[in-house]
């Protein structure tokens, strides 16, 4: 069941859903606005590895915003930074920005139980688009969980992105593979 407007006010008010900073005006029928914050990032390895950590540029939006280009992977941030107790955050992209052709997550619109950090957003567009810090980039909808949750997400020895930051975070998908995901190389 989804959270209505009334619902995510009275969870926000006994701290089992935060999100600072916190504006009335973005708190919709039953979701919450969230912004694009001001970094983003891109991987400058032309070929990424799954087993490797990805070395990434990262940069300030201008005042004047930043073009996305098609065919290339831009990791952004969320201006807020969020923190979800009790029930499953997923985060959708406004249709405003669809409209745009901006696509803000590839696979990971879901969150856990006990996320508490910013959301790092995995952004491509279809065509050329001009995006500014601090736009509405997506809105967070809030899910029931029925029962209770055994491993909270900040709990879980294997979350990896617990780590609080305003960046974007790059994949950390090489601490899935044994030692850390450090490739061995083969004796010639």
């Amino acid at each position: 069941m989804i959270l209505s407007d009334l619902k995510i006010l009275e969870r926000m008010r006994d701290g089992r859903i935060l999100v600072r900073p916190y504006r009335r005006d973005c708190l919709g029928s039953n979701s919450y606005d969230v912004h694009l914050g001001k970094y983003l990032a891109i991987y400058t390895d032309a070929t990424l590895d799954a087993r490797t950590p990805g070395a990434v540029r990262e940069f300030r939006i201008p005042k004047e915003g930043f073009v996305l280009e098609p065919g290339q992977l831009y990791l952004g941030v969320t201006e807020e930074y969020t923190e979800t107790h009790d029930c499953v955050p997923f985060l959708e992209g406004k249709s405003s920005v669809g409209r745009l052709g901006v696509d803000i997550h590839s696979t990971a619109g879901k969150g856990d139980v006990g996320f508490c950090n910013y959301w790092t957003l995995e952004m491509s567009v279809k065509l050329p688009v001009r995006i500014y810090a601090g736009m509405p980039i997506g809105q967070l909808i809030y899910f029931e969980v029925s029962g209770p949750v055994g491993s909270p997400y900040g709990k879980k020895r294997s979350a990896k992105y617990r780590t609080v930051s305003a960046h974007p975070t790059p994949s950390r998908m090489y601490l899935n593979f044994p030692n850390g995901g450090a490739r061995r190389r083969t004796p010639r």
